[in-house]
């Protein structure tokens, strides 16, 4: 499924550092923590708590930031809606990762266990 352009050239200008603290009020507003959320996140790119620090201090932009990562071998394992778009039907590489760390991102809101979410 094609998203359109806007979407992805903005995924694609959007820098890390700007969207971390959006996930981490959305999952402290839902109860849960920064260290679940960073484990979610360390999960599905690899990165360290010392790499997250970086890529936000260097506000690492979403590219700079899905090419470093080593996304977990059960990232495609990922599916369902999000934003109204079936995750495992998007074309763009940049675009679906970046809704697989949204789709993580919205289930530790909801509650699942990080069990659950890592697959």
């Amino acid at each position: 499924m094609s998203h359109g352009k806007s979407q992805d050239e903005r995924f694609a200008q959007m820098t890390f550092a700007t969207v971390y603290p959006l996930y981490l009020a959305k999952v402290i507003r839902k109860g849960r923590t920064q260290a679940e959320l960073n484990q979610i996140i360390q999960w599905l790119t690899g990165f360290s708590e010392q790499d997250l620090v970086k890529f936000i201090e260097k506000k690492s932009t979403f590219p700079q930031f899905f090419d470093a990562a080593k996304l977990h071998p059960n990232a495609q394992k990922i599916t369902g809606l999000i934003c109204g778009y079936r995750i495992e039907e998007i074309e763009n590489p940049l675009t679906q990762k970046v809704r697989y760390l949204d789709k993580l991102v919205d289930e530790l809101a909801k509650g699942k266990t990080i069990e659950k979410i890592f697959r």
